[in-house]
């Protein structure tokens, strides 16, 4: 597959150039032909098949498709987590074989270490990779600063609210300067409001540091929202199919919802991941629904 996404949308002058510049940039991530099969007491499984993408410096991609399309064992391979059956992952050039500090990972439940405090929590990965006590404490509270925890640095996991455990996350991933920053659907349990707030953090953290980001998101409006470009895939096994350029003008907000260009994207996303279905000819094909047993002798029935 070539690296040139398929354009669908009419895009205005000021956004062909952002795209024209971005993929100017030097590429951070290249994956090549990249497939995963498991084995099982039915054979062999076809997770990943023939993946194809290159994600450029600074940019900002997110991953969706349809359940089971293997997002979460894509984001794997690429933090090293998982090995891969074919093809490669290059990381500045080099194949990522395991994990690595050049690769920041945040998942979808909160990792922090319930015993350290959110401070604690931010410098062990930099202890870790040897620095000194003094040091380590002085980039963590950097690092809670750029995150808006400040406040918080000597409070533990669980005096924290969802988002702000996340953030913490955030921030722990970033203290190593990672050349990239995976994140597997890291907003996932939140509500809708704590959310929307994560969102517009996670944008602005990006705009402030040189970090590379590719999320995973099952969530069109939040792919739209944050992404320059969505990788799609399909299930069955899991293959590229589609890679779009976003359109919508940054900086995003939350008003940009009702512009044509998201709704254009959002419907073609829709397009991509829940396609029409192809009606039985005949009568005897259809799919019967069950027939419902009631459990219960109720006075007022619904409709």
């Amino acid at each position: 597959m070539s690296d040139q996404p398929i354009s669908y949308l009419d895009q205005s002058d000021a956004v062909k150039a952002r795209f024209d510049k971005l993929k100017q940039r030097e590429v951070i991530l290249d994956v090549k032909g990249l497939g995963k099969t498991y084995d099982s007491h039915q054979g062999p499984v076809t997770a990943l098949q023939d993946i194809n993408f290159k994600t450029h410096r600074r940019e900002f991609v997110c991953v969706i498709g349809p359940s089971g399309c293997g997002k979460s064992t894509l984001i794997r391979i690429l933090a090293g987590l998982e090995s891969h059956s074919s093809g490669e992952v290059l990381l500045d050039g080099q194949p990522v074989n395991g994990p690595g500090r050049d690769r920041g990972m945040v998942f979808q439940g909160y990792t922090l270490f319930p015993w350290l405090t959110v401070k604690k929590n931010v410098m062990f990965g930099l202890e870790v990779n040897n620095a000194g006590r003094n040091e380590a404490e002085s980039q963590a509270r950097q690092w809670l600063e750029l995150v808006g925890l400040s406040k918080f640095a000597d409070h533990y996991p669980h005096q924290l609210s969802g988002g702000m455990k996340q953030r913490v996350a955030i921030a722990r991933a970033l203290a190593n300067q990672p050349r990239i920053l995976l994140m597997d659907e890291p907003f996932g349990a939140l509500d809708a409001q704590t959310r929307a707030k994560m969102q517009s953090h996670l944008l602005e953290i990006w705009k402030n540091i040189d970090i590379t980001i590719l999320f995973i998101t099952h969530d069109l409006d939040e792919a739209i929202f944050l992404a320059d470009r969505i990788l799609v895939l399909k299930a069955h096994p899991g293959a590229v199919q589609e890679l779009i350029e976003v359109p919508v003008p940054r900086p995003r907000s939350a008003m940009q919802i009702t512009n044509p260009e998201f709704q254009a994207t959002k419907a073609r996303l829709e397009a991509l991941i829940h396609p029409p279905t192809e009606q039985p000819e005949h009568d005897e094909e259809a799919e019967v629904m069950p027939k419902v047993i009631r459990l219960t002798d109720v006075a007022d029935n619904v409709e």
